[in-house]
Protein backbone atom coordinates (compact mmCIF):
# COMPACT_ATOMS: atom_id res chain seq x y z
CA UNK A 1 0.00 0.00 0.00
CA UNK A 2 3.00 2.43 0.69
CA UNK A 3 4.73 1.69 -2.52
CA UNK A 4 1.48 2.71 -4.32
CA UNK A 5 1.05 6.02 -2.30
CA UNK A 6 4.53 6.63 -3.65
CA UNK A 7 3.97 5.51 -7.01
CA UNK A 8 1.20 7.35 -7.07
CA UNK A 9 2.67 10.89 -6.05
CA UNK A 10 5.51 10.67 -7.85
CA UNK A 11 3.44 9.90 -10.80
CA UNK A 12 1.22 13.02 -9.64
CA UNK A 13 4.85 15.26 -9.98
CA UNK A 14 5.76 14.46 -12.97
CA UNK A 15 2.11 15.24 -13.99
CA UNK A 16 2.72 18.39 -12.43
CA UNK A 17 5.91 19.48 -13.76
CA UNK A 18 4.85 18.63 -17.25
CA UNK A 19 1.98 20.70 -17.37
CA UNK A 20 4.09 23.54 -15.85
CA UNK A 21 6.82 23.21 -18.53
CA UNK A 22 4.18 22.82 -21.26
CA UNK A 23 3.06 26.37 -20.54
CA UNK A 24 6.14 28.35 -20.77
CA UNK A 25 8.53 29.13 -23.33
CA UNK A 26 10.01 26.32 -25.54
CA UNK A 27 13.97 25.95 -25.66
CA UNK A 28 14.26 28.53 -28.24
CA UNK A 29 12.55 31.22 -26.70
CA UNK A 30 14.11 30.66 -23.43
CA UNK A 31 17.68 31.22 -25.53
CA UNK A 32 16.03 34.40 -27.04
CA UNK A 33 14.51 35.80 -23.96
CA UNK A 34 18.66 35.21 -22.06
CA UNK A 35 19.83 36.99 -24.89
CA UNK A 36 17.03 39.89 -24.96
CA UNK A 37 17.08 40.59 -21.32
CA UNK A 38 20.85 40.85 -20.83
CA UNK A 39 21.22 43.39 -23.58
CA UNK A 40 18.41 44.92 -21.86
CA UNK A 41 20.29 44.67 -18.82
CA UNK A 42 23.38 45.94 -20.41
CA UNK A 43 21.25 49.31 -21.72
CA UNK A 44 20.22 50.03 -18.40
CA UNK A 45 23.34 49.29 -16.75
CA UNK A 46 25.05 51.87 -18.74
CA UNK A 47 22.08 54.03 -18.06
CA UNK A 48 21.27 54.09 -22.14
CA UNK A 49 17.80 54.08 -21.88
CA UNK A 50 17.17 55.24 -24.96
CA UNK A 51 18.82 51.98 -26.61
CA UNK A 52 16.40 49.84 -23.21
CA UNK A 53 13.68 52.31 -25.25
CA UNK A 54 14.10 49.64 -27.60
CA UNK A 55 13.06 46.87 -26.13
CA UNK A 56 9.81 47.99 -24.82
CA UNK A 57 6.33 46.71 -26.10
CA UNK A 58 5.31 49.25 -29.06
CA UNK A 59 2.12 48.23 -27.55
CA UNK A 60 2.85 50.35 -24.04
CA UNK A 61 4.70 52.67 -25.77
CA UNK A 62 2.09 53.51 -27.88
CA UNK A 63 -0.77 53.58 -24.54
CA UNK A 64 1.97 55.71 -22.45
CA UNK A 65 4.50 57.66 -24.51
CA UNK A 66 7.67 59.15 -22.96
CA UNK A 67 8.35 62.55 -23.07
CA UNK A 68 11.22 64.42 -23.58
CA UNK A 69 10.70 65.65 -20.05
CA UNK A 70 10.71 62.25 -18.87
CA UNK A 71 13.81 61.40 -21.02
CA UNK A 72 15.32 64.57 -19.98
CA UNK A 73 14.91 63.37 -16.12
CA UNK A 74 16.43 59.77 -16.93
CA UNK A 75 19.71 61.16 -18.15
CA UNK A 76 20.23 62.97 -15.09
CA UNK A 77 20.71 59.42 -13.63
CA UNK A 78 23.23 56.91 -13.25
CA UNK A 79 22.90 53.59 -12.95
CA UNK A 80 25.29 51.66 -10.51
CA UNK A 81 23.73 48.58 -10.27
CA UNK A 82 21.19 46.28 -11.54
CA UNK A 83 20.34 43.20 -10.03
CA UNK A 84 17.79 40.00 -10.59
CA UNK A 85 15.90 39.41 -7.47
CA UNK A 86 13.37 36.48 -8.61
CA UNK A 87 11.52 35.35 -11.93
CA UNK A 88 8.88 33.43 -12.72
CA UNK A 89 6.23 32.46 -15.49
CA UNK A 90 2.79 34.18 -15.48
CA UNK A 91 -0.47 32.46 -16.26
CA UNK A 92 -0.54 34.05 -19.73
CA UNK A 93 2.90 32.82 -20.74
CA UNK A 94 4.64 35.91 -19.64
CA UNK A 95 7.77 35.76 -17.99
CA UNK A 96 8.35 38.04 -14.67
CA UNK A 97 11.69 39.56 -13.29
CA UNK A 98 11.94 41.13 -10.41
CA UNK A 99 14.80 43.43 -10.30
CA UNK A 100 16.75 45.79 -7.81
CA UNK A 101 18.55 49.24 -9.61
CA UNK A 102 21.22 51.44 -7.74
CA UNK A 103 20.42 55.08 -9.09
CA UNK A 104 22.37 58.12 -8.67
CA UNK A 105 21.48 61.64 -9.14
CA UNK A 106 24.09 63.12 -11.48
CA UNK A 107 23.26 66.80 -9.75
CA UNK A 108 23.20 65.69 -6.07
CA UNK A 109 25.36 62.66 -6.36
CA UNK A 110 22.69 61.27 -4.19
CA UNK A 111 22.28 57.05 -4.41
CA UNK A 112 19.53 54.88 -3.60
CA UNK A 113 18.08 51.59 -4.18
CA UNK A 114 15.10 51.14 -6.17
CA UNK A 115 12.51 47.80 -7.05
CA UNK A 116 10.99 47.55 -9.77
CA UNK A 117 9.23 44.47 -12.23
CA UNK A 118 9.59 43.51 -15.64
CA UNK A 119 7.35 41.28 -17.99
CA UNK A 120 8.71 40.31 -21.43
CA UNK A 121 6.13 39.36 -23.20
CA UNK A 122 7.11 36.64 -26.49
CA UNK A 123 5.73 38.75 -29.32
CA UNK A 124 5.13 35.32 -32.08
CA UNK A 125 4.69 37.03 -35.30
CA UNK A 126 8.00 39.02 -34.69
CA UNK A 127 9.45 36.09 -33.11
CA UNK A 128 11.18 38.17 -30.05
CA UNK A 129 10.20 39.46 -26.70
CA UNK A 130 9.50 42.53 -25.71
CA UNK A 131 10.03 43.85 -21.91
CA UNK A 132 5.79 45.12 -21.51
CA UNK A 133 6.08 47.19 -18.12
CA UNK A 134 7.88 50.08 -19.89
CA UNK A 135 11.13 51.43 -18.58
CA UNK A 136 11.79 51.37 -14.60
CA UNK A 137 10.30 53.86 -12.74
CA UNK A 138 13.46 54.72 -10.80
CA UNK A 139 11.57 57.79 -8.70
CA UNK A 140 9.11 55.74 -6.84
CA UNK A 141 8.19 57.68 -3.68
CA UNK A 142 9.99 60.77 -4.57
Amino acid sequence: MRRILQLALLLLLVAATGVSLAAGPNRSQRNKLAQTQDAYTAAIRWSDFETALGFIDPEHLASHPLTELEMERYRQLQVSSYRERGAGTLPDGSIERRIEIGVINRNTLAERTVQGREVWRWDAQAKRWWQSAGLPDLWKGQ
